[in-house]
């Protein structure tokens, strides 16, 4: 077994043909700032192109999977300006769309241990891997308009994907909450499982994949994207263009204050 170490935020391991890459950012509930990214991203692109891994299982520690943004992150440090907010925003756009791409691009499967919350792009997290398993009391969320933005990450294609226009509309236009039993009878995931037992299924689902040629499983996680994420790059520049006014506009700091401060938004 080996430890890849890494900054704070994420932890690295790989064992037995098995890379398991653990988002450890408790104190925030795993929330997504700008070095956790970029060490995930790491991660997917470098330590899963290892000709001994098989398979990738990415999780959160604690009591969470991701909970998207770190909204303290974003309110902590306003811009100077318009044209820094602005490049904020696009860089905001490009981390996102880099993590997502290294989970669909990773050469071999990405299995996704959902041990907790999944909001945000925590949910895009999720969806973008190649299987997905979530504890029975994980469930997944998507606020963004609750607080004056939109959905990212690609979730504007694998939500409906997976669940259909109707349940998808519930979840990103009103934020409604998908428990995971609901997420599994929808078709989102592939199983919710007792959450004492999440671990181990995962580890059976990942040992599993450690044991096939690791050739078949590039081919066939390559075909499988090609087919079923076609239209991938058109959702990622849509939000992208969409989402960038907003993060710039004023409804995010109405927002982002709302849920600091645990009250309804008042947007104008």
């Amino acid at each position: 077994m080996t430890d890849a170490g890494g900054p704070d935020g994420v932890r690295v391991v790989s064992t037995a043909g098995v890379l398991t890459v653990t988002i450890d950012r408790q104190a925030r509930m795993n929330a997504l700032d700008s070095a956790t990214v970029e060490e995930l991203v790491r991660a997917l692109t470098e330590d899963a192109r290892d000709e001994a891994v098989r398979a990738v299982v990415l999780t959160g520690a604690g009591t969470a999977f991701c909970t998207g943004a770190d909204l303290v992150a974003m309110s902590s440090d306003r811009p100077a300006g318009a044209a820094e907010a602005d490049e904020r925003a696009r860089a905001t756009m490009r981390r996102a769309e880099e993590l997502i791409r290294a989970i669909v691009e990773a050469p071999v499967p990405v299995v996704a241990a959902v041990n907790g919350a999944a909001a945000g792009l925590g949910v895009s997290v999720a969806l973008a891997c190649d299987l997905v398993y979530a504890a029975e009391d994980a469930y997944f969320l998507l606020p963004f308009t609750g607080i004056g933005l939109m959905p990212d990450g690609g979730a504007s294609l694998l939500v409906p994907a997976a669940v259909g226009r109707a349940r998808a509309n519930a979840m990103v236009l009103l934020g409604d909450r998908l428990p995971a039993a609901e997420a599994q009878a929808s078709g989102l995931i592939c199983e919710a499982v007792p959450a004492e037992r999440l671990s181990t299924r995962v580890d059976e689902v990942a040992a599993r994949l450690a044991s096939r040629s690791r050739r078949a499983l590039e081919a066939t996680k390559s075909a499988m994207a090609a087919t079923t994420l076609a239209l991938l790059d058109t959702a990622l520049a849509t939000e992208a263009e969409s989402q960038r006014a907003l993060l710039t506009g004023p409804d995010l700091q109405e927002g982002i204050a709302s849920v600091l401060e645990r009250r309804a938004p008042q947007f104008r």
